[in-house]
């Protein structure tokens, strides 16, 4: 059997966050659901896995609560539930920036389909920065991204002010894994002054999920956050799985007879058994 895994997110303004968190994950339970919602007062974002039905329950009630007829949601599948419990969070921010002036529901930059995102990326005048985490980037990305080399997307302001300060009149794109890290970060852009920002709608999952991979400029297999690791084109689960001790995503490669292999860890240099059962 597969598993349904969606992902959605919104930014706007909501209250009584304790009530939603004490509903939804009472309702995910109920639904035998599991994932991770985060909820702040500048939105929600979630993923979400369980049955196909189950799921469409929970989002048209979650949307109805946040005033809304539906909302944007990727779908991928995975052959076991990718998550160990359902768990609905009260956060600061929903992804985290640290700057409290940037407000996405006010302002963001121009929304880039898949479709179009290749004439981005091959336009000379363009810089375009993928504005994930250093770990992310490294099992793959965009043909000709730059890479911020951030831990955290809290220091992305920095690299901002370090790197492009200089560079407020080219046109910028961004892009990350489901569209809400380089939604916000277009938002911090033109709180800073920045005149054409773009951003790919949908993040790289959308991308993957419409291109076909003849056509795809994508390099490498995306991360993402929970037990498959890594996805690639489709939203197929990837072949990476991550170092029991410092968890590092590492590539397990094709092992269609071998259920586990010793890999040396490149970031911390430990021996770990990664299993191939995805």
């Amino acid at each position: 059997m597969a598993y349904q895994v969606t992902t959605f997110y919104h930014f706007t303004r909501l209250n009584c966050l304790a009530e939603k968190q004490s509903r939804w994950q009472e309702l995910g339970d109920r639904l035998g659901l599991k994932g991770t919602i985060l909820l702040a007062e500048e939105g929600v974002n979630a993923t979400i896995a369980g049955e196909s039905a189950a799921i469409e329950e929970m989002v048209k009630i979650m949307a109805a609560d946040l005033g809304l007829t539906s909302v944007p949601q990727r779908h991928s599948w995975a052959k076991t539930i990718p998550f160990q419990r359902m768990k609905v969070k009260i956060k600061p921010e929903i992804v985290s920036l640290g700057q409290p002036q940037v407000n996405p529901e006010k302002q963001v930059g121009t929304y880039v389909s898949p479709q179009q995102w290749n004439q981005l990326l091959q336009d000379p005048d363009v810089v375009v920065i993928d504005t994930r985490n250093d770990y992310e980037v490294a099992i793959g990305t965009f043909q000709g991204a730059v890479n911020p080399c951030t831990k955290k997307f809290r220091q992305f302001p920095d690299y901002v002010k370090n790197n492009l300060d200089q560079q407020k009149n080219k046109k910028v794109a961004m892009f990350c894994t489901g569209g809400i890290r380089c939604e916000k970060a277009s938002a911090y852009l033109l709180e800073e002054g920045f005149a054409e920002v773009y951003h790919l709608r949908g993040g790289i999952l959308h991308y993957l999920e419409t291109i076909a991979p003849e056509e795809s400029l994508w390099q490498g297999e995306c991360f993402v956050f929970d037990e498959r690791v890594a996805v690639q084109e489709g939203l197929k689960v990837g072949s990476h799985a991550l170092c029991d001790h410092c968890g590092y995503p590492l590539r397990v490669g094709d092992l269609a007879e071998i259920r586990y292999a010793v890999r040396h860890c490149p970031q911390c240099g430990l021996t770990v058994a990664v299993s191939n059962e995805l």
